[in-house]
């Protein structure tokens, strides 16, 4: 039991390990200058897209070219710039970490 309870102790912490890094890396690239995880800024929360697309098995993909080359309309009429400069590995951790939000 105490091998469970330590195994599933060290899970959470690499997740919030994870978690956090994910965090870094939206910092690293500016996605927080119009993002908050939690309160509409410029454009969405966090965790607003992630409860637009909970359920939705392409939302991944479909942000992933979202993020990558821009867009507008979705959320209001200021558009979010293109991110070409960001690595495709990167925009996946992100877009993911978005979706994650609770």
């Amino acid at each position: 039991m105490k091998a469970i309870l330590s195994l599933l102790a060290v899970a959470g912490l690499l997740s919030a390990g994870a978690a956090q890094a994910d965090e870094a890396l939206a910092k690293s690239k500016g996605c927080l200058a119009c993002h908050a995880v939690d309160k509409k800024l410029v454009g969405p929360s966090y965790k607003d897209v992630a409860k637009k697309y909970a359920g939705d098995k392409t939302a991944e993909a479909k942000l992933v070219e979202k993020v990558k080359k821009g867009g507008s309309g979705v959320w209001g009429p200021v558009p979010m710039p293109p991110n070409a400069a960001v690595s495709d590995d990167d925009l996946h951790k992100l877009v993911k970490w978005v979706l994650s939000q609770k």
